[in-house]
């Protein structure tokens, strides 16, 4: 991955949670944190 890449892709998701924050009261971070909880669980019953 070239730095531009990666800068680019690190500014679009801090605008994107920025945005959540402001618009949707970080609603969606919230789910998605929550949704990444459940698959880690279950990718551990798994291992």
């Amino acid at each position: 991955m070239t730095n531009s890449l990666a800068i680019s892709l690190a500014a679009s998701l801090i605008a994107a949670v920025g945005a959540d924050q402001v618009w949707l009261d970080g609603d969606g971070a919230l789910m998605t944190a929550r949704k990444f909880a459940e698959m880690v669980e279950y990718v551990a019953f798994w291992r």
